[in-house]
C-alpha cells in the first residue's frame, strides 16, 4: 500500500495537491453535495442556529473549502499547484488563500471544527480560515482534551472523507459522545475497510446506520503492486471489484448514521 503521510505534514497544502493531481484524487469532489444535502436538511430540521459540522481527519481544511464555499475541487488544484501560488511564502499563501475563501462564502455557510493528527495541517487551515477551531488530537490513541470536547458538544454533522483507513470506534465514541448522541455522521470509507466496528459504536449512542449501495471513486492506484494488493482485500472481503477497483481505482462507499429518533420521525412522515 502506498503511503501519503509526508503530505500531511506540510507547512501548507501545495505538496498535498500536487502529490495527488496525478491520481485523480476526487473524493472532496463526490462529497461536497452529499455534506451539503446533509446541512440543508439538519438546518431545517433544527431552525434557530447554525449547524455546526465536525471533520475528521480534516488534513488542510479541504472539505470545509468546499463546503462553505462556491469552489470547486478542480479549482483548487489548479490554485495550489499552478503559477500563481508557486513563489508565496506560507504566511503569504495563506494570506491570499484568506481574501481567496472570503470572497467565495457563501451566505449559508456553517462552523467547521477540524480534527485531524496533523498540527501543521490543522495550523494552516485554522490561518487560512477555513476551520473556526482545529485540533491536532489522536482520537485513537487518547480521550479528547477539554477544549475539543467543549467544542464537540453542539456538533450536529461529523463528516470525513477516507480516513477511515486510520481511524476506528474509539474517535467515533470520543467525538459522539459529547453531543449526547443527536448528532449524524455521513461518512465515505474506501473498500474494503470494514466499516461495522463503527457503525457498532455508533449505535452505542443511539445512531442507526445505512448504506447508500454505491461507491465512489476515490483516486487511481499508484501502481500494479498497489492494485494487485486491493483487488486481494477486496476478493477476501467478499466484495466483487469488476466494473470499480479492476477499472484501476479505489472506491469508496457512503455511509450514514443518524439518531434513532430521527429515523422514527422519518418512517412516520
Amino acid at each position: 500500500m502506498s503511503s501519503f503521510d509526508d503530505i500531511y505534514d506540510r507547512p501548507d497544502p501545495r505538496a498535498y495537491f500536487t502529490r495527488l493531481a496525478p491520481l485523480e484524487y476526487r473524493i472532496p469532489h463526490h462529497a461536497q453535495p452529499v455534506f451539503r444535502a446533509a446541512v440543508a436538511d439538519l438546518a431545517r430540521r433544527r431552525p434557530g442556529r447554525p449547524v455546526t459540522v465536525v471533520d475528521l481527519c480534516c488534513s488542510y481544511g479541504i472539505n470545509a473549502a468546499l463546503l462553505n464555499h462556491d469552489v470547486t475541487l478542480d479549482e483548487l488544484y489548479d490554485r495550489y499547484t499552478g503559477p500563481a501560488t508557486a513563489g508565496l511564502s506560507r504566511a503569504e499563501l495563506a494570506a491570499s488563500d484568506r481574501e481567496f475563501y472570503a470572497s467565495r462564502r457563501r451566505p449559508e455557510a456553517v462552523p467547521v471544527v477540524g480534527v485531524d493528527v496533523s498540527a501543521r495541517a490543522v495550523a494552516y487551515a485554522v490561518d487560512a480560515g477555513l476551520l473556526d477551531a482545529g485540533f491536532a488530537e489522536n482520537l485513537e490513541a487518547a480521550p479528547a482534551g477539554p477544549a475539543l470536547a467543549a467544542a464537540l458538544a453542539p456538533a450536529d454533522l461529523v463528516t470525513v472523507t477516507g480516513g477511515l483507513s486510520y481511524i476506528g470506534p474509539r474517535t467515533f465514541d470520543a467525538v459522539v459522545a459529547p453531543s449526547g448522541g443527536r448528532v449524524r455522521v455521513v461518512a465515505f470509507a474506501v473498500r474494503p475497510v470494514d466499516y461495522r466496528p463503527v457503525a457498532e459504536a455508533l449505535a452505542r449512542h443511539g445512531l442507526v446506520t445505512t448504506a447508500s449501495g454505491r461507491t465512489y471513486p476515490q483516486r487511481r492506484f499508484t501502481g500494479p503492486e498497489e492494485r494487485r494488493v486491493v483487488l486481494e482485500r477486496v476478493r477476501a472481503a467478499g466484495l466483487d471489484p469488476a466494473g470499480r477497483e479492476a477499472e484501476g481505482h479505489y472506491h469508496a462507499a457512503l455511509y450514514v448514521s443518524r439518531p434513532s429518533a430521527e429515523e422514527a420521525g422519518e418512517e412516520g412522515n
